[in-house]
C-alpha cells in the first residue's frame, strides 16, 4: 500500500485499512450479491435456461459452510450476473445471457462439489418445483 494513498476494492469504495483487503472485497461482493440478485433475477427468470443452476451458486454462495474459496469465485460469477455492462449485453434477444451462462457454467465447473443437494433443493423450492429427493445419486 502506498503511503497516504486511499485503497479500494473493485467497486471503487475505500477499504478500511483495519481488514483485510481480500476479505473486504469478499464482503463487498456478497453485499452486492445479497442487494441485487433477487431483483435482477425476477426481470430475467423467465428468459434464461440456467435459472435452477444459477439459484444452486447463489445459495451454495451464500452458505457459511461453504469453503471461503468456492464462496468467492461463485460470488464473482454472481456479481457478472448482476452487473448490468459485460461481454454481451443482457438486452440483445438470444445472446445477452449467453456470457453471463458461459462464467457461470465454468465457475460451477470448478467448484460443483461444493453445490449440495440443500442448495439445489432450494434453488428448485425458489423456482416452485419439487425439490430433488436429496439423497438420489447425482443430486
Amino acid at each position: 500500500m502506498n503511503a497516504g494513498r486511499d485503497e479500494t476494492d473493485e467497486f471503487g469504495e475505500p477499504c478500511d485499512d483495519s481488514r483485510n483487503k481480500d476479505e473486504f472485497a469478499l464482503t463487498r461482493r456478497e453485499q452486492k450479491v445479497r442487494g441485487e440478485f433477487w431483483d435482477k433475477f425476477k426481470r430475467v427468470a423467465r428468459r434464461i435456461p440456467f435459472a435452477e443452476d444459477l439459484l444452486a451458486a447463489y445459495y451454495c454462495a451464500m452458505d457459511a459452510r461453504t469453503p471461503l474459496r468456492v464462496r468467492t469465485m461463485l460470488l464473482g460469477a454472481l456479481v457478472y450476473f448482476i452487473m448490468p455492462i459485460d461481454a454481451i449485453p443482457d438486452i440483445i434477444a438470444g445472446l445477452g445471457f449467453t456470457d453471463d451462462a458461459a462464467v457461470l457454467a465454468a465457475v460451477i465447473a470448478l467448484v460443483s462439489q461444493h453445490i449440495q443437494p440443500r442448495h439445489r433443493a432450494a434453488a428448485a423450492r425458489a423456482l416452485g418445483k419439487e425439490p430433488p429427493d436429496e439423497d438420489a445419486p447425482g443430486v
